[in-house]
């Protein structure tokens, strides 16, 4: 159960772009304001951005404000969820990186998870820190400078990161610690010699779930389906005679 009132007066910043992954963006989006924190939607454009379940286009969250707009004084740590498309796009932006690059000078908590951790790496931030992430982009962390861990969460001074959807139970609170100030800032994971080995198969499960989905055609045609369907079911009821008495 998370405390209501351990993020009371904290505002965190919430850094993503089109393409974010829906479940990394919002399972912690509800947490950290369910523990009393005021979080921003920072991004690219102003507006709505779109969300993805893997390759699927999934909601939408409003934008509180764009990156050339917020200020990093204003907020006392920064969250960037995962996804494919997302860390790409802000990656590519300058002022994404800087701005991510500032919370890193001043010590305060940064957290990603999945391919979020391809932000840190543009912005110059990982050569030297232990990390974790999704296992797919294990190299480009590698050579950026960083240990990679294959571990659910890694906390290494004010860098918490995580593997992905599969770890939020173990990353959801410990970013609620981070940002609480519950767990030092100053506490550095433990040297590693080496990073752990990049893994041979991509998971079954997302192998799976790819094979099963619907194509779009599918979709759409299933969709023109159901609106048929009910226009039909419409027009018979208008056209049914009115009973005396009605």
């Amino acid at each position: 159960m998370i405390e209501s009132t351990r993020l009371d007066g904290q505002r965190i910043a919430l850094l993503a772009a089109d393409g974010f992954e829906k479940v990394e963006l919002e399972v912690p989006l509800k947490a950290l304001r369910l523990a009393g924190a005021t979080v921003d939607v920072i991004s690219l454009r102003p507006g709505r951005i779109r969300g993805v379940n893997m390759h699927e286009p999934a909601g939408k969250v409003q934008v509180t404000m764009t990156v050339q707009e917020a200020d990093p004084k204003n907020y006392e740590g920064i969250f960037i969820p995962g996804g494919f498309i997302n860390p790409d796009l802000l990656r590519q932006s300058a002022e994404a990186r800087e701005f991510v690059h500032s919370f890193d000078v001043s010590g305060k908590p940064i957290a990603t998870i999945c391919h979020g951790a391809w932000v840190l790496a543009s912005a110059g931030m990982l050569r030297g820190r232990t990390i974790t992430s999704w296992p797919g982009i294990r190299d480009d962390v590698v050579n950026a400078g960083a240990t990679w861990l294959d571990q659910a969460v890694v906390r290494d001074g004010n860098i918490i990161t995580s593997r992905g959807p599969q770890d939020l139970m173990d990353f959801v609170p410990a970013i609620i610690d981070a940002f609480s100030g519950a767990a030092p800032y100053a506490e550095r994971a433990p040297a590693h010699a080496a990073s752990a080995p990049q893994r041979n198969e991509p998971p079954k499960a997302m192998l799976t779930a790819m094979k099963w989905m619907p194509t779009p055609t599918v979709r759409t045609a299933l969709g023109i389906g159901a609106i048929a369907i009910g226009a039909v079911a419409m027009s018979r009821r208008k056209a049914q005679p009115r009973h005396a008495g009605m």
